[in-house]
């Protein structure tokens, strides 16, 4: 790792990485503790549980087990097992994890996140990715990956920071990979916002990246004007449909009104847990056994890195900027890398890959993947190492595992 001039083209000043560990002082824990002893509790409305949002019985479930049985300092010590830095990018400390791969030339990838989801979405894979041979896979497959907490989530979070946009946050990484770690070109990948940011990567950065490869279309989510529709363009219609009814309520919120939302979430321990575990049953594969799908431990790790930061205010902010400002690739545009896309049965939205194309002029990788859902780097950690490893395979050259 190295630092060199500032990247004028970004815009983004920055100054080289330092030595990162979590150190959560025990009064933020006992204030947790008496927060969660203190619920008030709602009633729930008639009718199934779940069915107008995070049922009772189980969040109280969940809730006794955050007060009694999950283990903090345990996690803490897990994350601190990964090699983890801050680098200074415009002012701003971004918090990553940066971990070599096995071999001679292993391809830098950057692995990004998205909501309500953290780094730590990516604990699964980065030993799946960094030394394959040990899963019994090639090592000439092997990736550095470098796997960054997004500007305004988690540990890079300073209280009334400046809010970043996704345009912003694919500078701000594309400067960490090619600026502050030196790499000349990288692979990316993402899901959420992070699929939108390599989106984004590949289409303003395009020079810098080897290829992308997303779980997430970024194409943008309105009906068709098409008069004649596809088999598949016309079931993406009625899944759109839905989708727009019955499931955006919680980003038109962040993205109208985050601060008001803000005030109950950074006050209420169980208001957050409730507004992030919903989206875990909703969005994955667990056929309704979220806790036997990820584990409690997993899904109470990912809320305490909201609640122990206090970021889920800023977090909202991508959503204000995009129902507020230009789509991630400029209307008439395409994103030109080479581009890999694996279909999870269950994530929120599966268009087609004739509208795909519109955005994407070069996709060279389309998979249906046989399970998982919009978390898949925790749901189908070892199928989704695999489908990157054959993605990237034949895009890796010596030029591009060289860095500066």
């Amino acid at each position: 790792m190295v630092e060199i001039e500032v990247h004028k083209a970004l815009g983004w000043d920055s100054k080289p990485p330092r030595r990162f560990e979590v150190a959560v002082g025990q009064a933020e824990i006992d204030d947790l503790r008496r927060r969660l002893m203190n619920t008030r509790w709602p009633d729930e409305a008639p009718g199934a549980p779940w069915n107008f949002g995070t049922g009772l019985e189980y969040l109280r479930s969940l809730v006794g087990y955050w007060q009694a049985g999950y283990d903090w300092r345990k996690q803490e010590a897990f994350l601190n097992s990964f090699n983890q830095f801050k680098a200074s990018i415009g002012g701003t400390d971004i918090h990553f994890i940066h971990e070599a791969g096995e071999g001679q030339a292993p391809l830098p990838i950057l692995l990004t996140h998205g909501w309500p989801g953290s780094f730590y979405e990516y604990h699964k894979l980065i030993p799946l990715l960094t030394y394959p041979s040990a899963f019994g896979a090639d090592p000439a497959d092997a990736f550095t990956v470098v796997v960054p907490s997004i500007p305004g989530h988690g540990f890079s979070f300073t209280p009334g920071q400046m809010r970043f946009n996704l345009q912003e946050i694919a500078d701000v990484l594309a400067c960490l990979m090619t600026q502050v770690l030196g790499y000349r070109r990288f692979a990316a990948h993402g899901h959420d916002w992070g699929a939108f940011v390599s989106t984004r990567l590949g289409w303003a950065h395009a020079a810098s990246l080897v290829g992308i490869h997303i779980n997430l279309l970024g194409i943008p989510r309105t009906p068709s004007s098409d008069v004649a529709l596809s088999a598949d363009e016309e079931r993406y219609e009625q899944q759109l449909a839905h989708w727009l009814k019955e499931e955006t309520g919680y980003s038109a919120i962040m993205g109208t009104k985050p601060q008001t939302l803000a005030y109950a979430l950074s006050d209420s321990p169980v208001g957050l847990a409730a507004w992030i575990v919903e989206k875990f049953r909703n969005w994955s594969d667990c056929d309704g056994d979220v806790d036997r799908h990820f584990g409690r431990d997993v899904l109470l790790t990912n809320i305490m890195l909201y609640w122990l930061t206090g970021t889920i205010n800023a977090s909202f902010w991508p959503y204000y900027a995009r129902l507020h400002g230009p789509w991630i690739v400029p209307a008439g545009e395409k994103v030109m890398v080479p581009t890999g896309y694996a279909e999870h049965p269950r994530e929120i939205l599966t268009p087609p890959r004739s509208l795909a194309e519109r955005m994407y002029g070069n996709i060279q990788r389309w998979t249906c993947m046989p399970r998982g859902g919009h978390f898949a780097s925790l749901e189908a950690p070892e199928a989704l190492a695999e489908e990157l490893r054959a993605f990237f395979r034949p895009l890796r050259t010596p030029a591009v595992d060289r860095s500066i």
